[in-house]
């Protein structure tokens, strides 16, 4: 018998993974578009999460299964669709991939929506011991451990890394996240990159925090960015957000990836480098190390944040780590990861608690 799931969302690339190629009787419902105005592939923000969706289509879920999208929707919101559901007798299953939302610069929002749901879900799943132990702390709630599904799809997933002269450092200040503050650690590099022969510091950051016209734009960071391309330090590239295909082509030209982070739980960009064998120095906040293997560097304060990245940095350098996953073990993952949560689906279904244990 299929199992019918309103999971929110579908569409992005972790949900799509826990599908098994061979299928797992398992339906995730596509996702709503927010409005007639949107394209039908943008999911955010999940009309899913609207109490009166969840009357409205009753008929058609067994279960709801949260991922992301609840950025946007209030605590009482979320009590309103915690009620919708119970009035449904629809279970809820949630995943906790942030303890801290990378979005947010205050936590208190974030720890609020997280409450309303954690106390509300039949079964909670989570990345890794670690986050596993701290929602144990927080709420005394059990979460099944289970890893993140691969993020790169074969062929490319398999192919080959292409060669490139010296070693290629990575910072990507994406649309500048509030997690990010990626200029010191920039700076913090660029002051070491002479004790590496052949190296060469790539730093990326989207149109929008670099150009003066656009309500995003940072000027701090521009300024700092141009002044060491400027200083012949880094390699300045400024776009739009990558394709699939460009991104995967950005991580093999790295040998290392530096996540530039202030805070945050889980990383699908440190899943992508494992996945094409590229290099990650993570900071030491959230589990990241727990996630894949990577070298850490410490958060803070700010001159032992410097060293510390800076030595992680050097160590790559020096040792050349090789991580990258194996295809194949990928590939059973992702069927593991189908049948449990087949089984999590069943029991919530079933009224079992069993899963969470």
């Amino acid at each position: 018998m299929g199992i019918r799931v309103a999971s929110v969302p579908s569409g992005h690339v972790y949900v799509r993974h826990l599908s098994a190629d061979g299928g797992d009787g398992v339906e995730r419902l596509p996702d709503p578009r927010p409005g007639t105005h949107i394209p039908d592939a943008q999911w955010w923000p999940p009309r899913m999460l609207e109490s009166a969706w969840v009357h409205e289509h009753a008929g058609e879920f067994d279960l709801m299964h949260v991922h992301f999208g609840f950025d946007a929707s209030s605590p009482e919101g979320l009590a309103d669709l915690v009620a919708a559901l119970r009035e449904e007798s629809k279970p809820l299953v949630l995943t906790v991939h942030d303890l801290r939302n990378p979005h947010h610069l205050e936590p208190g929002l974030h720890d609020a929506q997280l409450g309303v749901l954690v106390a509300a879900a039949g079964a909670l799943v989570t990345l890794t011991p670690g986050a596993a132990a701290e929602i144990r702390r927080r709420w005394g709630r059990e979460a099944k451990v289970l890893p993140h599904p691969h993020v790169v799809e074969e062929p490319t997933h398999s192919r080959p890394r292409p060669r490139h002269d010296g070693f290629v450092i990575g910072v990507h200040a994406k649309s500048l996240r509030a997690s990010m503050d990626p200029l010191p650690d920039v700076q913090a590099i660029a002051e070491v990159m002479g004790q590496m022969p052949g190296a060469r510091l790539r730093v990326d950051a989207h149109t929008d925090v670099l150009t003066p016209v656009f309500a995003r734009y940072a000027p701090d960071l521009a300024d700092g960015l141009r002044d060491l391309e400027a200083q012949g330090l880094v390699e300045l590239h400024v776009h739009d957000y990558f394709s699939d295909a460009d991104l995967w082509d950005y991580f093999q030209g790295l040998d290392l990836s530096v996540l530039p982070y202030r805070f945050g739980t889980h990383s699908g960009w440190l899943e992508a480098c494992y996945d094409l064998g590229t290099a990650v120095a993570a900071p030491d906040c959230g589990f990241y190390a727990e996630q894949r293997p990577c070298l850490r560097y410490a958060v803070g304060p700010a001159s032992v944040r410097r060293a510390s990245l800076q030595q992680a940095v050097l160590t790559a350098y020096r040792e050349r780590p090789q991580w990258r996953a194996d295809p194949g073990e990928r590939r059973a993952e992702r069927e593991m990861l189908a049948e449990a949560h087949r089984r999590i689906y069943e029991q919530a279904l079933a009224g079992s608690t069993s899963c969470t244990s």
